[in-house]
């Protein structure tokens, strides 16, 4: 019975009397969407979310995500760059000139991720496996002074190193007081930190800083010693009687000047607590807007130093690395000779 029935519907639809339609093939195809097609099924798989890459020569990273992702432009790159899609040796990286060596490997996220957190107040110089080192703006704190709500250098760089790996930290290895600019660095493990405190006097080759003091400085340059002493509301001082207090000295030249400031290149041979400060007081030339130490001028609108140069030995690599960072434009403003 049914052979007859599919024998007449046949001949209804054209088909010869007698004569079996062939079976009508299914729209769907013979498989299930899982998501992975089955052999012979002319499916491209997708492709894989990361993408390595391995460094074979030295570079800076921006040239070289150029060069492994020639169908992009550059415009294109940069954003991958700024979303944190970009990971060397599984660190997430966001800086275009970041330095690459042979071993390394690139890892580039396909999946887009969302823009990483801004920095505010400070600016990445150099970062590897193992250090940070920035520049930081004046009136930044280094680190919490025990408001939690109040952003630190610290508190943005690890939020930085964990965009790729939510494990991550950092480790304070030296501080800026908050209102003074410039140089400074961060280890990544605190193997690295230990590392770099326990050799500071070896390892730390220059610190240079540059002083914006009152008054105009008569000596070219000149030497600051003494033993400094802390008082009950943390100022600290001189004392009078030597080898009271830690041992403190202070190089400096005279860059330029006038009659209301003088710009000093200052070089530290120890790194006391406010060293600078005191020092310029005791020859007479406070900081520019140093208040705390006797300064007179608010003109200025900061504290008037900053951390030029900052140059030590990798603890690792064992390269000497030397960073500088320019001198602040109203520094060179209000020491400009008045003949100018």
């Amino acid at each position: 019975m049914n052979t007859n029935r599919n024998s007449g519907q046949g001949a209804k639809r054209g088909g010869k009397p007698g004569q079996a339609r062939p079976k009508k093939l299914p729209n769907k195809p013979p498989y299930k969407r899982t998501g992975k097609p089955q052999a012979g099924s002319g499916r491209k798989p997708a492709p894989a979310p990361v993408r390595t890459y391995p460094v074979t020569e030295p570079a800076e990273l921006l040239p070289f995500l150029l060069s492994v992702l020639g169908s992009r432009g550059r415009n294109s790159v940069k954003a991958i760059l700024a979303r944190g899609q970009v990971s060397v040796n599984g660190q997430a990286v966001t800086r275009h000139n970041y330095p690459l060596q042979p071993g390394q490997t690139v890892a580039i996220n396909q999946e887009k991720a969302g823009p990483v957190k801004e920095l505010h107040g400070l600016s990445i110089i150099h970062e590897d496996d193992d250090l940070i080192v920035i520049q930081k703006e004046a009136g930044l704190l280094s680190i919490s002074a025990g408001d939690d709500s109040e952003p630190t250098a610290y508190r943005q760089l690890m939020e930085h190193v964990r965009i790729g790996n939510p494990k991550a930290r950092i480790f304070v290895v030296h501080r800026l007081d908050r209102d003074t600019s410039g140089l400074m660095m961060f280890a990544k493990s605190e193997r690295i930190q230990q590392a770099l405190q326990t050799t500071w006097k070896d390892s730390v080759k220059e610190r240079v800083y540059v002083a914006l003091v009152e008054g105009a400085v008569k000596k070219p340059e000149g030497t600051v010693s003494s033993w400094l002493k802390e008082t009950s509301t943390l100022k600290m001082y001189s004392s009078p009687h030597e080898g009271d207090g830690q041992h403190a000295i202070t190089h400096y030249k005279l860059l330029q000047g006038n009659r209301h400031f003088s710009l000093l290149e200052v070089q530290l041979e120890t790194g006391r607590k406010n060293q600078i400060r005191v020092h310029m007081a005791d020859i007479g030339h406070p900081i520019a807007g140093d208040k705390k130490y006797g300064a007179e001028t608010k003109s200025v609108g900061r504290l008037g130093l900053h951390a030029r140069v900052l140059s030590f030995v990798h603890p690792v690599s064992g390269e000497l690395l030397t960073f500088t960072s320019e001198i602040p434009r109203t520094f060179l403003k209000y020491t400009a000779p008045a003949n100018v």
